[in-house]
């Protein structure tokens, strides 16, 4: 998986730390055998301390995170489907096949809330993003069914400043006016093309469709297979 690269202010180009990922090929198929619900936390400081690999999922409010979540754990109820924008307010943990765990982070851009409670959040995602050591890549949820949308953009903006791994994956893609996914998604693109030089890795997903998982599932194994492939390398030095 090629780095990619963001042209920040005065085109100066910034290499993101995305994961060299090994050859997709030699890898078995992910299966997801458990998924287990832990906790929720509102301070990063109380989050769980295991060391073991993160996925966290964010995207404006009712972008399809819980049910992207469901999906691709094959559990219909894991995580809380909700109709109601900005129902998730916590940081959600997920335990998978006892080896790394899914976040859900709260959604951004909800307004029918107060000043003070949209903070709060906002700053509560920050201090994930930025503090969380066992963070492996935030994968931001895009509605593909809509043209490109600022909020968006200037998230993926401030990741790519602060060095974030992420991918971009878009959702809804079985909903209706999804016969403009593919034109919503080019225009997206080109919308990233004005800042990057080359574009972060991205997934298109329909949970009703069941379309777009094994891809994805694929990446996070390559994610998973070279986080642990690296802390052995480290382990093996410290014993020498």
């Amino acid at each position: 998986m090629p780095f990619g690269t963001f042209r920040g202010k005065n085109n100066i180009l910034k290499l993101l730390p995305f994961t060299k990922l090994v050859n997709l090929n030699t890898l078995a198929p992910m299966i997801i055998k458990s998924a287990d619900y832990i906790a929720s936390y509102v301070d990063v400081e109380k989050c769980p301390k295991d060391e073991v690999p993160e996925f966290a999922f964010i995207g404006r409010s009712n972008v399809g995170k819980s049910s992207l979540i469901n999906y691709l754990t094959g559990r219909k109820k894991l995580s809380k489907v909700s109709v109601t924008p900005g129902k998730t307010q916590t940081l959600n943990f997920f335990n998978i096949n006892n080896k790394f765990q899914f976040v859900d982070l709260p959604g951004y851009s909800f307004a029918k809330v107060s000043k003070q409670l949209r903070n709060k959040w906002e700053n509560m995602i920050r201090n994930y993003i930025l503090q969380r050591s066992q963070l492996q890549y935030v994968f931001l949820l895009v509605d593909s069914r809509v043209t490109p949308q600022k909020i968006d953009l200037d998230f993926i903006d401030w990741m790519a400043r602060k060095y974030i791994p992420f991918a971009i994956i878009y959702t809804k893609a079985d909903k209706p006016g999804s016969r403009d996914v593919s034109t919503n998604v080019q225009l997206f693109e080109n919308k990233l093309l004005e800042s990057w030089e080359e574009l972060p890795p991205s997934f298109t997903t329909s949970a009703e469709k069941k379309s777009g998982k094994e891809k994805l599932l694929d990446f996070i194994q390559a994610a998973v297979t070279e986080y642990y492939k690296t802390l052995s390398s480290r382990e093996k030095a410290l014993d020498a």
